[in-house]
């Protein structure tokens, strides 16, 4: 791995008692931030903690010095210095006028996503979870440099906060090949998101801190066009996001589902349980847990459905260091009472058991369907997810071709409230003499019973 901080073109913009202190600083390539406060010591805070810079007290005149060097503050309160990746952001009084500063370091890291080239490239979506701090920035900088320099894609970055291509018109050299577009004001990223797809015909799109509703909709929208996402968001873990109602969308949704007497029983649990609404928008999500030990999960929809029924899966925990190769260790378990769940432990034939388990419960119970499986169905499907109806017909074993062509269907599926309202479409139906089968809610379970009742 290889670094490329810039560290100089920051301290040279800060006043000339803080510069000579930390150019002959012992841990000066492991500054993380410096801090400026009126009225309190310069503190400089390194890996390996916190530690005052000077006894003098930081004035007026200090923090001019310092923000007359840089650029202007967005209204965000983030300024940049020129073709670094360093951010710079204030803290203002109730007058507007700047009273403090944190000055982050900013550093391209080379070879950082080494661990997981292997899920580069199998062009899935990727979500990257972690606390604020621990390098998600860096990681998805180097993706993109990756994508674009050594796997030729069409990369375009959302660049909400120039945080990744850096504060100035020219993006900085860590992002490669890829193109990059700025965001004027941040309630404005979905639109740009959005916009990039429309006018740029992207193979990748990179997003920095999904953390709206509607940036939740405009990922959501853009993976259903097939092209492939890599963002971030703030989490410690998948079962943050699951529970984190604005961004629980974006590994499919979670809604209460009422079961039957008979499903109930089979399945033993309550009739009313969670369930995952859709289909994922990121396949793949990677916990940041520490700088150089990563969680994985590959496949999202699966961890989803066994978490929401007590079963959790972890996938892999990979670790590295600078100095030695890659350690993938699998830490596959499946948990089936409060307890394991609580103390997470793991058995020795768990993915074995794990993966039978999660089959069996969704394997359905329909004995009449084994005459609808041996014809290929083509279903026109209307106002409902398309992957999702794939999940649903390729998890019972159906032979299907979804189809946009309504005149070709032997069936149309779709969301009961739309079809009401399409008086066209019933009559095309009633011509060609295609049956309409509706759902009152689109959900996995929903699809499957109506799947099941088609084959009966």
């Amino acid at each position: 791995m290889t670094v490329n901080d810039d560290l100089d073109k920051l301290i040279e913009n800060l006043p000339f008692f803080l510069q000579e202190n930390l150019n002959h600083h012992d841990c000066k390539n492991q500054l993380i931030e410096i801090v400026l406060d009126l009225g309190r010591r310069p503190e400089a805070r390194f890996i390996s903690g916190p530690e005052y810079l000077s006894q003098k007290i930081i004035s007026w005149q200090d923090l001019d010095y310092t923000t007359k060097r840089i650029s202007k503050f967005s209204n965000e309160n983030r300024a940049g210095i020129e073709r670094t990746l360093h951010r710079i952001s204030c803290i203002r009084n109730r007058q507007f006028l700047i009273t403090g500063l944190t000055c982050r370091v900013g550093r391209a890291i080379f070879g950082t996503i080494s661990v997981v080239r292997d899920l580069l490239e199998s062009e899935q979506s990727i979500l990257i979870l972690g606390k604020p701090g621990v390098g998600k920035t860096t990681i998805i900088r180097e993706i993109a440099r990756v994508l674009a320099d050594e796997m030729e894609k069409r990369v375009i970055i959302v660049d909400t906060s120039n945080e990744i291509a850096g504060d100035s018109d020219i993006p900085h050299s860590g992002i490669g090949r890829a193109r990059r577009m700025q965001v004027a004001k941040t309630e404005l990223q979905h639109q740009i998101m959005i916009e990039a797809v429309e006018n740029h015909m992207p193979q990748v799109i990179i997003i920095d801190e999904i953390g709206t509703e509607l940036e939740v909709l405009a990922a959501r929208t853009i993976a259903e066009k097939g092209v492939q996402l890599v963002g971030t968001t703030h989490g410690n873990c998948l079962e943050n996001l699951i529970k984190n109602p604005p961004l629980a969308d974006l590994i499919g949704g979670i809604q209460y589902v009422t079961l039957s007497d008979d499903e109930a029983k089979r399945r033993g649990t309550q009739k009313s349980i969670l369930e995952r609404k859709a289909y994922p928008a990121f396949e793949i999500v990677i916990e940041i847990n520490q700088q150089n030990s990563w969680t994985i999960h590959e496949d999202v929809k699966n961890s989803v459905d066994l978490f929401l029924r007590d079963n959790f899966l972890i996938g892999q925990v990979r670790n590295f260091s600078w100095n030695e190769k890659i350690k993938i260790k699998c830490q596959r378990f499946q948990t089936n009472d409060s307890f394991l769940l609580k103390n997470r432990t793991s058995f020795p034939d768990s993915i074995t058991l794990a993966t039978k388990n999660w089959v069996l419960l969704n394997q359905p119970i329909d004995t009449n369907s084994a005459q609808l499986q041996s014809k290929k169905l083509v279903i026109y499907p209307y106002s409902l997810s398309s992957n999702l109806l794939k999940e649903v017909l390729l998890k019972m074993g159906f032979k299907f071709v979804l189809t946009n062509e309504i005149r070709k269907a032997s069936l149309i599926i779709g969301l009961k409230k739309h079809l009401k309202q399409n008086f066209k479409l019933k009559s095309l139906a009633e011509q060609c003499n295609i049956p309409i089968y509706s759902l009152n809610q689109i959900s996995i379970y929903q699809v499957t019973k109506l799947i099941q009742y088609i084959s009966s």
